[in-house]
């Protein structure tokens, strides 16, 4: 047995005498979820913060996750390698990039505990750094066609194709590639359009405007509440806007800590993410949540959380403070809500228009949370009564270990669902039964 893994069984132990603690002080809390949720009061956790993950074990043969009433699940694709983002070309190619963490360089004996439980829990595996392009030809469900499209990037996240260049979020930047029509891959050296400080949340999501003028880009914050002073945040914890023909790139919104997920309401036009919020306050405290996105807004990270409730941890800036944005909808202590796609009506049979989010999983909370694949109804514009499951089954009951994460989600050519599961290294198609 290596040492990173005996000393993660080490932690383990020790963060599950934290963890019994922490449960039988506060008890099981009510999730915080929905338009006006009820978020205990912080509780910060100091030096040994809640260390909680499943051992990754993937997928046995023939178990599938479970699904809502009305639909069914296969795998549309296996054998990949930390598949964590889709993107769907118009000739019906779905391209997977596959990325994962880089570690930094330790600094404590927590952030190696950190890292060991990742590790265990394979959040952090060698990243593969490539986009794979798989295709369905004869439309029974399953891609028949599994192979590189990209290689040798940086950490590859977000993906959008604009004409004939194609677009990729690379953790130091956005990077544009020329694209030919029906191309099986890409080897062309690409031209960075913009630069972004790599390393802590590292991926960059990447959507499209509708008129196809400007991508939109969500970079995450480097530590969880500007640990190390806010001149490394710079830049960070923001969506940018980058205006193609001008070459230009500037922040759109900010005080966001790790936004991901990033789609459009189609009959507003307004912008949506969904947004990691920050660790080390209580296991619903505060909530990720889902959210619209102004331009020029400030949404309180690292100052205040969801109705500018102050986190006395950090040094404050009562100006920023008083113009924060409340979030619109609420998802859940640490539920790592990453994926977001607009699914309009009908395209899961019993479910409505609104948002489908991929929550991949916590780890700060005694509790786990997430590891499921939810929807959000929307009525003229907004989100509009509880959210449904529609996939399940990630976790084992007792929490001991994970099957599969989920990450990504998007619309398929043939109008299922695809969503990309890290752990699993499947991205599973959802359909009517």
């Amino acid at each position: 047995m290596s040492f990173s893994k005996a000393f993660a069984r080490v932690v383990a132990l020790v963060g599950g005498g934290a963890v019994m603690m922490r449960r039988m002080k506060d008890g099981d809390q009510t999730p915080a979820w929905g338009s006006a949720p009820a978020i205990p009061t912080a509780k910060p956790q100091g030096a040994i913060p809640t260390l909680k993950m499943p051992t990754a074990r993937g997928w046995a043969e023939g178990q599938t996750p479970q699904c809502a009433p009305g639909l069914k699940v296969n795998a549309f694709a296996r054998g990949l390698k930390h598949p964590r983002w889709i993107y769907c070309l118009p000739n019906g190619d779905v391209l997977i990039a596959e990325a994962s963490s880089v570690p930094g360089p330790v600094k404590s004996v927590f952030g190696y505990a950190v890292r060991a439980t990742m590790e265990r829990a394979a959040a952090i595996v060698p990243s593969a750094n490539r986009i794979t392009r798989l295709r369905d030809a004869d439309g029974d469900g399953v891609a028949e066609v599994q192979e590189v499209f990209m290689e040798g990037l940086n950490q590859p996240f977000g993906m959008a194709l604009l004409g004939d260049t194609f677009y990729v979020g690379n953790t130091d930047g956005v990077m544009a590639f020329p694209y030919t029509p029906d191309a099986r891959r890409i080897d062309a050296p690409g031209r960075r359009i913009t630069t972004f400080k790599p390393g802590g949340h590292w991926t960059r999501s990447l959507l499209a405007s509708p008129d196809g003028t400007k991508l939109y880009a969500g970079v995450g914050s480097q530590t969880n509440i500007a640990d190390e002073g806010m001149a490394v945040e710079e830049g960070r914890a923001a969506v940018h806007e980058i205006d193609l023909a001008a070459g230009t790139s500037r922040i759109f919104a900010g005080g966001l800590r790790n936004a991901v997920g990033l789609a459009w309401e189609p009959n507003t036009g307004v912008l949506w993410t969904v947004v990691n919020e920050r660790d080390g306050l209580g296991d619903e405290t505060p909530p990720d949540y889902l959210t619209s996105v102004v331009d020029g807004g400030f949404y309180g990270w690292p100052y205040c959380y969801w109705d500018r409730i102050v986190d006395d941890r950090v040094k404050q800036d009562a100006e920023l403070v008083a113009r924060a944005i409340t979030p619109d909808y609420a998802l859940g202590g640490h539920t790592a809500s990453l994926g977001l796609c607009w699914l309009p009506a009908g395209t899961l049979p019993g479910f409505p228009e609104g948002m489908a989010i991929g929550q991949h999983g916590s780890w700060n909370r005694s509790k786990l949370s997430g590891y499921k694949l939810v929807f959000v109804p929307f009525e003229n514009g907004r989100p509009s009564g509880p959210s449904r499951d529609i996939l399940w089954g990630f976790l084992a009951p007792d929490e001991s270990v994970s099957y599969g994460r989920p990450v990504g989600v998007t619309l398929a050519p043939d109008n299922s669902l695809l969503m990309a599961d890290d752990v699993g290294n499947v991205i599973w198609r959802v359909s009517a039964a």
